[in-house]
């Protein structure tokens, strides 16, 4: 492990101080190439005009027909924390409007993800003259010429990459797709369903469609705000100035029911409210019900106008959460039995009879911080009534998962069934009969493509913080900015005597840190391996709560 500190430019610095920004987000903010006060004034103004999404106009008159000919829309979501507040969105977009819209949901365990052709018969069942995909749907080839004979319109709004061939749908809203000259290519599913919204209601503004009151899409920010950091799609700053938007809402107690349901339900401060709120309170909480059992469950959670109905819905994924997290601790146990039997540098693939299908991504996720590799966990399924084996990996800086994907595909034809996915994050299906044949390939592919600087396990740092900042105020003003992916969260380092250590909890340690004579109360979680006397320690301002007083804490997260 080595602790190196991110590099600023000091005339961004500079700038930004003079600017009248805090000395501490100063250094931290021209650190991520800010180099103006600007840069962070977000408003609803500043965000990009929908105009450059390729076919948004094309989809949002698609969208106004429909609407106003009373044809019937459906929604095809997916079952995470991104398609579910990108269907929500839609649902309570196109409700506003004023058209007949409902929304379904695969079964995760039995049709898989994406609009496949068994699910647009399910779809059928309801007689939509319509399908609108969310946060899917780009790589649904075969599921839009399915609805395409049954004449079924389809309207696709996706994030993912594309493949090789498009489906051949009535219109896609990507921002990924070629020709897409949209300057954030970081949208979350979420983002484009609020941009192809924005443009309809643009698009029936123009046909007279509203007379005097027009709906406020502003109040669906918050689930914006919750999909694009759920998501973990980067926080570049026209998703930021989403995220800013949606926070502003939750914390003015303006969002939706739900996502305030969500939070109370983990004890949080609506008021509060924060990036670190969505992306590891509210968000995992939703990706219960994805995970364990029907997504449904967070959508109708986040399309709740009911507190108390909104309450009880939390309630249900609180538990959930509760169920996952024991399922995902024995999967884990059992996935790092299997790393110390092997040499971990080597291997990034790994199957267990009795792994859970829903939780592989999170075991993946910390399989792969642990190793500093890319991982792979598979689990037993099945996909159109055959068994597979379906896969969640997530990958480290350095190596795009989806495009590795991509060349083992390339070089295998049929290997994998199918597969999809970002940079990080990525999903797939094989036969259990292939699962050697994959891990050799996969193993080679990212052999070949991870560069040598990338298998060394380093914590970028925004370097040492001064006495006079390690404040309760100081730490209040971390946690209210935006941070997230590509936009990381602060963390310091300096060198330390470590005066005291006690195990709290069965699985923390609480530390008393010394440093130029002054005391520090700090905590390491998830961790009991003592700490020798003397550390250079990578840590975060965080504050702790206690009986009801707050005080600042550094919660050490790596040592040298």
């Amino acid at each position: 492990m080595k602790i190196v500190e991110r590099p600023y430019a000091e005339a961004d610095r500079r700038a930004l101080l003079e600017a009248g920004v805090h000395p501490v987000l100063a250094r931290v903010y021209a650190a991520r190439r800010i180099r103006s006060a600007l840069e962070l004034k977000y408003d609803a103004a500043s965000l990009i005009s929908p105009k450059f999404l390729k076919s948004v106009g094309d989809a949002a008159r698609l969208l106004a027909d429909a609407l106003q000919a009373r044809k019937r829309m459906l929604i095809v979501a997916d079952y995470d924390a991104d398609g579910a507040t990108a269907c929500a969105v839609g649902l309570r977009a196109l409700r506003m409007f004023g058209a007949t819209v409902d929304y379904l949901v695969p079964d995760r365990f039995k049709l898989g993800y994406g609009l496949s052709p068994e699910l647009v018969e399910l779809a059928a069942q309801r007689s939509p003259d319509l399908l609108i995909t969310v946060d899917n749907g780009i790589a649904s080839v075969e599921g839009v010429a399915r609805a395409n004979r049954l004449g079924i319109a389809t309207l696709i709004t996706d994030h993912h990459l594309p493949g090789e061939k498009l489906p051949d749908a009535a219109c896609i809203v990507n921002p990924n797709q070629p020709g897409c000259e949209f300057p954030s290519k970081a949208l979350a599913g979420v983002g484009v369903m609020f941009y192809v919204m924005l443009a309809l209601r643009a698009e029936l503004r123009g046909r007279g469609h509203f007379g005097e009151k027009e709906p406020n899409l502003g109040a669906l920010t918050d689930l914006v705000a919750l999909g694009t950091v759920a998501d973990v799609v980067p926080l570049d700053a026209n998703n930021r100035n989403l995220v800013t938007q949606g926070l502003k809402r939750l914390r003015a107690e303006r969002g939706q029911p739900g996502i305030a349901a969500l939070l109370r339900a983990a004890g949080r401060r609506i008021a509060e409210a924060s990036s670190f709120d969505l992306g590891f309170i509210a968000g995992p909480r939703l990706n219960a019900a994805g995970r364990l059992a029907d997504m449904s469950l967070g959508i109708e959670c986040l399309i709740a106008d009911d507190e108390a109905r909104a309450a009880n819905l939390a309630q249900q994924l609180d538990r959930l959460n509760s169920e996952r997290r024991g399922i995902e601790a024995a999967m884990l146990e059992r996935a790092l039995e299997i790393v110390g039997r092997i040499e971990p540098a080597s291997h990034s693939v790994f199957f267990d009879a009795g792994w859970h299908q829903g939780v592989v991504g999170i075991v993946a996720s910390r399989l792969k911080d642990r190793m500093n590799r890319p991982v792979i966990c598979f689990a037993r399924a099945e996909e159109a009534d055959r068994p597979v084996l379906r896969g969640s990996g997530r990958s480290i800086p350095g190596l795009h998962l989806r495009d590795c994907l991509d060349l083992v595909s390339k070089r295998a034809p049929g290997l994998i069934a199918r597969f999809g996915g970002h940079a990080m994050a990525a999903g797939l299906s094989i036969a259990e009969t292939d699962l050697e044949r994959f891990g050799e390939r996969f193993e080679a592919a990212v052999d070949e493509l991870l560069p040598a600087e990338a298998r060394l396990r380093t914590v970028e740092t925004d370097g040492a913080l001064a006495h006079a900042h390690c404040t309760l105020e100081v730490a209040r003003m971390l946690e209210g900015e935006i941070w997230g992916q590509g936009f990381p969260q602060p963390v310091f380092c300096d060198t330390f005597s470590v005066e005291s250590q006690r195990v709290v909890g069965e699985r923390h340690l609480k530390l008393r840190l010394v440093k130029d004579g002054r005391r520090y109360e700090a905590m390491r979680f998830g961790a009991l391996e003592p700490l020798p006397h003397s550390i250079r320690a990578a840590y975060r301002l965080a504050v702790n709560e206690f009986n009801g007083l707050r005080s600042v804490q550094l919660n050490v997260e790596h040592f040298e």
